[in-house]
């Protein structure tokens, strides 16, 4: 089962296993039922319609959770099968990554933390988490998925380890039943997850942007990386339309940031010698990581993307238009938790609690954009059958 993987991959005979023991697959490995269970999930589904910059009604060609997910999904795969990793596993990861993301993208992330600081924050991390451990019930004998614990550990970890004294609420809950390690880096298979889900936002935004008229082509002439393989395409293509030139382009930059990551990697394999997928979790350090001048260009191309696309007036007004809904929201059901469908309700202890305000939480993280607005106008337009 193992014996064409590289000797750091993860291997699926040798998984930690389940926190509720189950009997194996005859059909599966392990992390092929992980990636099945994810795929069906409830919050799998609901992806969909839940956007990263731009609101669902904004257009049909715009990326949702759901298409950068597979995106990032297919990146991962092949990185994993060029450096000999579990790909299951990394697919599994891949798409499980932004379960816990809210509605509205990152405008709807960062005003539900706001609005939950006074009862322990939010991060979508944690509610990733959450959602694979408690919040999904379809099983008859536990709660959550049940997935293994590498990918588990995967879904915690993979931006690197986590400290103790700042750890979200649903994580530190969680590992004080099953303990994750989280003092040491995940395994490789996770490190690749991550850094597909890099290259695949960044160059897909660069896409989305343009196709919003949020910057054009012109505007990226100075972005390492970005610039010089964008002059190429137009000097090769002079004559094809500009949609052609710009896919062309984004699909040479994801191929350079492959093929960099993949060579960076081989060299710290080769010099760290890491023996076993404990290893490398024991190295200190990443494994699997991009050059330093790759780095640098990815650094570079997310200021642009912040400046020039997540805080454009036309994204600000949006933002604007999407925060007043989200806190509506949870103002109105924190204050009156019996206005909950019955099956959240029985989950809140009264007004304004700590536990009624992880409840409210937990119901507006799992909405999709469609769903928010459509509740939205349920509870507050008085002409409207709730």
């Amino acid at each position: 089962m193992s014996s064409h993987l590289a000797p750091f991959a993860c291997k699926p005979d040798q998984s930690r296993g389940r926190l509720h023991p189950e009997r194996e697959s005859a059909t599966r490995t392990p992390f092929q039922r992980d990636r099945d269970r994810i795929i069906h999930c409830a919050a799998f589904r609901r992806l969909k319609h839940k956007t990263q910059v731009f609101v669902y009604h904004e257009g049909d060609y715009y990326r949702t959770r759901l298409t950068h997910s597979l995106e990032v999904s297919q990146i991962a795969r092949s990185i994993s099968r060029t450096l000999g990793l579990d790909e299951d596993l990394a697919e599994a990861l891949a798409l499980a990554h932004d379960l816990g993301h809210t509605c509205f993208g990152h405008a709807g992330e960062r005003l539900l933390h706001q609005l939950m600081e006074p009862y322990g924050g939010f991060d979508h991390n944690a509610q990733s988490l959450r959602i694979v451990t408690k919040l999904e019930r379809r099983y008859a004998e536990f709660d959550g998925l049940n997935l293994t614990w590498e990918t588990l550990e995967g879904l915690v970890k993979h931006n690197g380890p986590l400290a103790a004294e700042t750890l979200p609420r649903a994580i530190a809950e969680y590992v004080a039943l099953h303990d994750l390690e989280l003092h040491t880096h995940a395994g490789a298979e996770a490190q690749v997850a991550a850094l597909a889900d890099d290259i695949a936002y960044n160059n897909h935004d660069i896409d989305d942007g343009l196709r919003a008229g949020l910057f054009t082509v012109e505007d990226l002439a100075e972005v390492p990386l970005v610039g010089p393989i964008f002059r190429e395409v137009m000097a090769r293509y002079p004559h094809v339309e500009r949609s052609r030139q710009i896919h062309e382009a984004v699909r040479r930059m994801i191929g350079a940031m492959i093929e960099d990551l993949v060579a960076e990697t081989r060299r710290r394999a080769e010099r760290l010698a890491p023996d076993g997928a404990d290893a490398v979790r024991r190295l200190g350090r990443p494994l699997v990581a991009f050059s330093d001048e790759m780095r640098a260009h990815d650094v570079a191309l997310k200021d642009f993307l912040f400046s020039h696309m997540y805080r454009h007036y036309k994204v600000n007004r949006m933002t604007s238009k999407v925060g007043r809904v989200v806190r509506d929201l949870f103002a109105l059901l924190l204050d009156e938790p019996n206005c909950l469908p019955p099956e959240w309700a029985r989950g809140c202890d009264g007004a304004k609690t700590q536990k009624t305000a992880r409840v409210v939480c937990d119901y507006i993280a799992g909405m999709t954009d469609r769903f928010a607005m459509d509740e939205h106008r349920r509870l507050f337009d008085v002409y409207v059958n709730p």
